[in-house]
Formats: structure tokens, sequence, C-alpha cells
């Protein structure tokens, strides 16, 4: 009978601590919590109406014409990074206006080009 006690002390010995430490190895293999994106100081710039939103794009068919061409072009280029391809267009009275970020200097021209490039564009 002490045989068979002592057997089961040390089986519940055994799992006990092979159970804490597959729980430890569980939480060690996690990486740790990242910090939640915060793009509230980036977004003060757009609260004062300064400006211009993707809001503020005219629904005229001039202006979503060359918002679409544009934007066609843009996915096009194979030079372009995610982000570049990404960027805010907004046209309001055949003016283009390009908002967001753009990895390189390259791909700022590229885009530029691109959008200056675009027939019927009064302004980049």
């Amino acid at each position: 009978m002490l045989k068979h006690v002592l057997l089961c002390a040390l089986a519940l010995l055994v799992l006990g601590s092979y159970a804490g430490t597959a729980y430890t190895a569980e939480k060690t293999a996690t990486p740790p919590a990242q910090m939640a994106p915060d793009n509230t100081g980036r977004n003060v710039r757009d609260r004062n109406g300064d400006t211009l939103t993707s809001g503020d794009q005219s629904e005229n068919q001039a202006d979503r014409t060359l918002t679409q061409q544009l934007r066609r072009e843009l996915m096009a280029e194979q030079s372009l990074s995610t982000d570049a391809k990404n960027i805010k267009v907004i046209t309001s009275n055949c003016v283009v206006t390009l908002r967001g970020p753009v990895n390189t200097p390259k791909g700022k021209l590229n885009i530029g080009d691109e959008a200056q490039g675009i027939e019927g564009a009064r302004q980049v």
C-alpha cells in the first residue's frame, strides 16, 4: 500500500513539473507584445481643415477620371514600394494632391512624374 501511495505521489510530482515546464516553454516562445501604432501626432495636421484629405476628393467626372488614371499608373509601376503605391490621391478642380509616406526620394520623384504625365491635370 505504501508503495502504491509513493508511486502516485511520484507520478503527480513528475506530471506537475512537466506541466510547469511546458507552460514556461510556451510562454517564452511567444514574442513580447509590441505597442500599437499611434498616428495621433501625424493626424493632428488633418484636423484643422487646412490640408486636403480623402474626403475632399471631388465627385465630378473629370476629377474622378484623373484620380483613376493616376492610381492605375501607380499600380503598374514596378519600381514603387507598397507604401508608395498606397499614397492618397486627391483631385479637385483638376488639381492633383498627393499625400502619404514614400520610402525613398526616387519613389517620390517617380510618383510626381507619373502625376504630371496624366493628361488633364492642371497642377500637381
